[in-house]
């Protein structure tokens, strides 16, 4: 049984874990006291919902007026009196809003920004999140006000020591966090700043689930009960954690022992941008086909059919031998031609399967890369989200990892608070001791020419004479961190560089451009090949004008003046959530670094 231990801290503190979902989003929060156990809640209260004890998740939708102002927000927009005066005032409804955040690198041609419903105007992506984020921070501070009425957690000299936590899909990148970033500075979550900042921590949504399901079982006193766990061996095999949600898929590789309880990464991190909105859409554009030319094709209709196919046929589909129906009208619409009789929409089964088939085709290709690329045997594979409700995914999955002779398995029940839970319980617990690198890091440089070498000799005309004489190569890449390594929390990998300059004040500083390759290549190194699979990612600055000072000069190898060596050290390292850069050099013998910076897979 797993058991947490006492908070060790000086001082009270409050930890908020946002998930901010496609369709969905929940917040979980912690009052962390020193020396008392830790206990994990949920944001259960929020305006607008029906019944007394609400729900943990509120809809990801929002009104705004014809001046950019939110008018209503999740559940409030679910409310009759908000519908209609909604319509009356011509306001704006915004869903799937996260889909404008989506990374470049999970584009695919079906869908397109054209797909999604477009921001209100004037208003960025990034401004609708902290708007709509600084709702849910509201609603989180009424309600823990409200439950803990006697303590002062919430004061305002206590806002300091809050920490936010904010998850994201596995595929999401630089500007995306980024995004994520500025979105809690706009919501008023932290002050503007590196001080503020260094309260946001971010999160992958598949590493917060692996922490929830862990926790959650082995708290209940039956961890045989979970895939993961199997009971009698020492280190249980490889398992694959398919999180599937609304907009994205994240497959999450991992092992697991129990004594003690910890999970270490064993293949990179995978995520596509086919949840289950994209099932939706798929139908949304089939039923605007089909009926294009029938008295139920404007667009109104088309979207209640929509949404009736995404509250009922989606969920219960499990076969594409059996018609299915979208009940949308009453017994006197009708339109045989159509396959609509009495208020019902007819599909078959075979349609209904397609529009699942680009999700399923697309996890199934995931979850091969990643079973290829483990370290070690997959032997479980466990599904879990929202969009793992779906009968048909399960049997479309389960039959092809069956085959391989993989257990594939899904809990009985669907919790809606995994990702916000297993965010905090991420915070607390840190039960991870590894995770893999996604790609391969390091930053261009010259290649020291070398005539045995037969890709050398192909460049030779390229090469050119340093302030050494050294010939060197261009367009040459010096890797740091390579793909597939396995990265503990402060585990530094570095790599030498120098550079040689003739003016001494252009040593007293260092740029250096990170830069990560996303191919296949275990040990790439030339740029110009597969350029675009080299993107970058942040430069690191470093303040080296006491090191200049003490450089000597050294003689140019043409005998027209002198030049100067400045060596330096490019270091990464793997802090709390989020990985880092620092440029290290010596001055008199001791190390001195640069700031770290934060490195943000653009």
């Amino acid at each position: 049984m797993y058991s947490r231990k006492p908070y060790e801290a000086p001082s009270r503190k409050l930890i908020l874990a946002f998930d901010v979902g496609t369709t969905f989003s929940g917040i979980s929060y912690c009052i962390v006291d020193p020396g008392e156990i830790p206990k994990i809640c949920g944001v259960s209260k929020f305006p607008g919902q029906e019944h007394i004890g609400g729900d943990n998740k509120i809809p990801s939708i929002m009104y705004y007026d014809r001046e950019g102002r939110v008018q209503a927000v999740g559940a409030e927009t679910q409310q009759p009196h908000i519908i209609e005066k909604a319509e009356e005032e011509g306001w704006m409804r915004l869903e799937w809003r996260k889909l404008h955040l989506r990374s470049k690198h999970l584009e695919a041609p079906y869908f397109s920004d054209a797909d999604i419903p477009p921001l209100p105007k004037g208003k960025l992506a990034v401004e609708v999140l902290g708007d709509f984020m600084r709702y849910l921070f509201n609603c989180a501070k009424a309600y823990i006000k409200e439950v803990h009425a006697s303590s002062s957690i919430m004061r305002a000299s206590l806002e300091d020591r809050i920490e936010i936590i904010l998850t994201h899909p596995n595929g999401w990148e630089g500007p995306q966090k980024q995004q994520l970033r500025k979105a809690a500075e706009l919501a008023g979550l932290v002050s503007v700043g590196e001080e503020g900042q260094s309260r946001v921590h971010l999160l992958s949504e598949g590493e917060a689930s692996l922490h929830f399901c862990i926790v959650n079982t082995l708290a209940s006193g039956t961890p045989s009960a979970m895939p993961i766990v199997c009971a009698g061996e020492p280190e249980y095999g490889g398992v694959v954690l398919i999180d599937a949600r609304s907009g994205t898929v994240d497959l999450n590789a991992y092992s697991m022992t129990l004594s003690p309880t910890s999970f270490r990464e064993i293949a990179p991190a995978e995520c596509r941008l086919q949840g289950s909105v994209f099932v939706t859409y798929r139908a949304h554009a089939f039923l605007r086909a089909s009926l294009a030319n029938s008295k139920y094709g404007d667009e109104e209709t088309l979207r209640m059919m929509a949404d009736i196919f995404d509250k009922t046929v989606k969920l219960k589909f499990r076969s594409a031998d059996e018609p299915q129906y979208i009940k949308f009208g009453t017994i006197r619409d009708k339109e045989p031609e159509y396959n609509i009789r009495s208020g019902q929409l007819r599909l078959t089964g075979k349609d209904v399967a397609k529009f699942f088939e680009p999700s399923v085709e697309e996890i199934i290709a995931a979850f091969e890369v990643q079973r290829k690329a483990a370290s070690m045997p997959i032997t479980r594979v466990f599904l879990i989200g929202s969009f793992a409700a779906s009968d048909w995914l399960h049997f479309c999955l389960s039959k092809h990892i069956n085959s391989l002779g993989i257990t594939f398995c899904r809990p009985s029940q669907h919790v809606n608070k995994a990702v916000s839970d297993g965010a905090v319980s991420y915070y607390l617990d840190r039960l991870g001791s590894g995770l893999i690198a996604r790609f391969t890091y390091g930053i261009p440089c010259p290649r020291p020419y070398n005539q045995c070498n037969v890709a050398h000799v192909f460049r030779r005309s390229t090469a050119f004479t340093a302030l050494s004489g050294d010939l060197l190569l261009p367009n040459g890449f010096g890797s740091i961190l390579t793909r597939g390594t396995e990265v503990f929390e402060q585990r530094e990998f570095r790599s030498r560089f120098y550079r040689e300059e003739e003016d001494l004040s252009a040593c007293k500083s260092v740029a250096v451009d990170l830069v990560a390759y996303r191919g296949t290549l275990q040990r790439p190194l030339w740029m110009d090949k597969e350029q675009e699979l080299y993107t970058k990612l942040c430069t690191v600055y470093a303040d080296t004008s006491k090191l200049a000072s003490s450089l000597r000069p050294n003689r140019r190898h043409d005998g027209l003046g002198v030049y100067y060596t400045l060596t330096f050290d490019v270091v990464m390292l793997f802090g709390l959530m989020e990985l880092k850069a620092q440029i290290s050099w010596k001055e008199n013998g001791v190390e001195v670094r640069s700031p770290a910076t934060v490195v943000h897979d653009n």
